[in-house]
């Protein structure tokens, strides 16, 4: 495009009365000449004003001081008793002062002298002169006029006031002279003004025409020759088609680069963007600089509990109200910071109850400031971290327990063992046991971590049952014994050989008798039952113990959970027993279920499938 080509018009811009570039120059002249004769009305009321204000000065001052004056001249006159004299001085003053009304007034409102002789009430002094007070009053304006008042004390006689009304007199010459005055000044000002804008007009002409061209493009739709100016306005339209000549061969770059981008992009590419986002267990959110949702997936519309559409283009503040999370947001998408903010917020509405991970980062593209908010539900890690820490506590309790009872007992033999075999023999049972104690703590331990890395497995061989069992018996006769519990097991005449894990079946066993004899109170009874029907074995472990929850009957399998009751709360455990129960029940092809009921007991139930046949 040529620089120096002036761009066709269309007819009716070709005949405005201002020419191109000239109406921001033309709006500007306008308006200083307005704010000129604005200012010029202005100077002139202001002046009007203060001569009127004087010249009521002038006269109210003027009117008091002849007040004061004739006052005194009329009091010696009276005084003399020359009443004639005092009228015709009354008079005189009057007319030299142009007073429109002048007169003497008597204690009793008796007119003694006037300037209009009709108004004479008194024609002669009064004997006796009226008795009654005078008072001065200074000169104010009302009605056009200045009234003032002079109290007289006349020598042997008495008091009298003197009263004055003078009329307001304007000159109007003056007034015109004046206004005369501030117009010559203001058409000097105007024609100045119009020096300075023909002046300012050759020179801002060109930027004239840069804005109009500028508000053309805004409203969009403007071809480049529309745009372009010519090349008379001087050197800066020039630069201006340069400048317009290089965006329209970018534009035209984009545009085809963008058809390109289109033509080779996959018609579903984005919608397999959005179902991947949607798939997304995270919520996530792209948020602008103005704090507006651009975009939410599935997840993030269910964590603030709101419909995407709502979401998309409205403000964030309206469903997230955590002002600590919303002041990152701010920090990052305004661009003042680039540093990836997470914080753990609980929540404590109803039916929403949990704990959400708000992580907010910077996402740039094209030099635009936006975050990105992820938002994900971490219940289940904070409940199993507090459940970790929880074991850790226990586990120690427990390692504690029978490693304190060695210690003691092996002290116990080493002092008095030598000289008395019973009691060495009873020390070397107690640690023997608190050492299977021990050793079962342990096994749970490294159970759990091979449940965890997916290592645990059976080594299989024949279980005797009958053997299992006794053993079993024996291990807590004593704990019952000693709590005055009544451990009772219930056998059938032959039990069946399995195939199965001798030691993990044991664990599993030996966990549930043991929380029965934990959780049964002094005096209370355990009832181990095995039954073997139609190829299949199970052994229930009845209890009369303080019971478990409806609502926590199947929480008690998972890891480190421990029921809320507060008496369970005073007994130790490492909350893994009932997990490895069912799960090597449930290796074996089992399962552990449960019934129970608050303050009545507990029925555990190990169910595993067994031979037909009998040992």
């Amino acid at each position: 495009m040529e620089a120096d080509t002036s761009p066709a018009q269309p007819a009716g811009i070709r005949r405005r009365l201002l020419l191109r570039g000239e109406s921001a120059v033309a709006s500007i002249g306008i308006a200083l000449a307005a704010l000129l004769l604005a200012a010029m009305a202005a100077s002139s009321l202001w002046i009007h004003s203060n001569q009127r204000t004087a010249g009521e000065l002038a006269r109210a001052e003027q009117s008091q001081t002849a007040c004061a004056l004739l006052a005194q001249a009329a009091e010696r006159l009276l005084a003399q008793n020359d009443l004639t004299a005092a009228r015709t001085l009354l008079s005189q003053t009057a007319r030299d002062y142009r007073f429109s009304d002048c007169q003497i007034l008597l204690p009793d409102g008796q007119v003694l002298a006037a300037m209009e002789p009709v108004k004479i009430t008194q024609k002669q002094l009064p004997s006796p002169w009226p008795q009654g007070s005078a008072s001065d009053e200074p000169a104010a304006v009302s009605g056009g006029a200045v009234r003032v008042a002079c109290a007289m004390a006349v020598p042997g006689h008495g008091r009298a006031t003197l009263q004055i009304t003078a009329p307001l007199e304007h000159a109007a010459w003056t007034d015109w002279q004046t206004q005369a005055g501030v117009g010559a000044i203001g058409a000097v000002a105007l024609f100045v003004l119009l020096l300075i804008y023909r002046r300012m007009r050759s020179r801002l002409r060109a930027l004239g025409a840069i804005r109009e061209a500028l508000l053309l493009a805004g409203g969009g739709g403007a071809a480049a020759g529309a745009l372009s100016l010519s090349a008379d306005l001087g050197p800066e339209a020039k630069a201006w088609n340069h400048v317009v000549a290089d965006i329209d061969k970018l534009r035209r770059q984009n545009i085809a680069e963008k058809v390109k981008e289109t033509l080779g992009r996959r018609p579903d590419a984005t919608n397999e963007l959005e179902s991947a986002c949607d798939a997304l267990p995270q919520g996530l959110l792209l948020i602008d600089e103005k704090n507006r949702v651009k975009y939410a997936n599935g997840a993030a519309a269910a964590f603030v509990r709101a419909k995407r559409e709502e979401l998309v283009g409205a403000d964030i503040a309206k469903f997230i109200q955590v002002e600590s999370v919303l002041q990152a947001i701010r920090e990052v998408a305004g661009g003042s910071t680039r540093r990836r903010c997470t914080q753990d917020i609980e929540r404590q509405e109803e039916g929403a109850a949990g704990v959400l991970r708000f992580s907010v980062r910077p996402v740039r593209r094209d030099d635009s400031a936006s975050a990105m908010l992820t938002i994900e539900d971490i219940t289940q890690q904070k409940v199993a971290e507090e459940a970790r820490h929880s074991f850790v506590a226990q586990a120690t309790h427990e390692l504690r327990t029978p490693l304190t009872n060695i210690r003691l007992y092996v002290e116990t033999a080493i002092e008095e063992g030598e000289n008395d075999p019973a009691t060495r023999a009873k020390c070397l049972n107690v640690i023997n046991g608190e050492t299977r104690r021990l050793e079962r703590i342990v096994g749970e331990m490294l159970s759990v971590a091979e449940i965890e890395a997916g290592s645990f497995k059976l080594n299989r061989d024949d279980v005797r049952l009958d053997s299992l069992l006794a053993d079993l018996e024996a291990d807590f006769r004593q704990s019952a014994a000693e709590k005055q519990i009544e451990l009772k097991f219930n056998l059938p005449p032959k039990l069946p050989t399995l195939q199965g894990d001798r030691d993990k079946m044991t664990l599993a066993l030996h966990n549930l008798v043991g929380n029965a004899l934990k959780y049964t109170p002094e005096r209370g009874k355990v009832t181990v039952t095995v039954n073997w029907v139609q190829g299949r074995l199970t052994v229930d472990v009845h209890d009369t113990g303080i019971g478990i929850s409806p609502e926590e009957q199947q929480k008690v399998f998972e890891r480190f959970y421990r029921a809320r009751d507060p008496r369970v709360a005073k007994i130790t455990g490492t909350g893994l027993g009932l997990t490895l129960a069912r799960e090597v029940a449930r290796l074996h092809n089992g399962d552990i279920t449960v019934e129970s009921e608050i303050d009545h007991g507990s029925t555990f139930t190990f169910a595993v499938p067994a031979p037909a046949e009998a040992a």
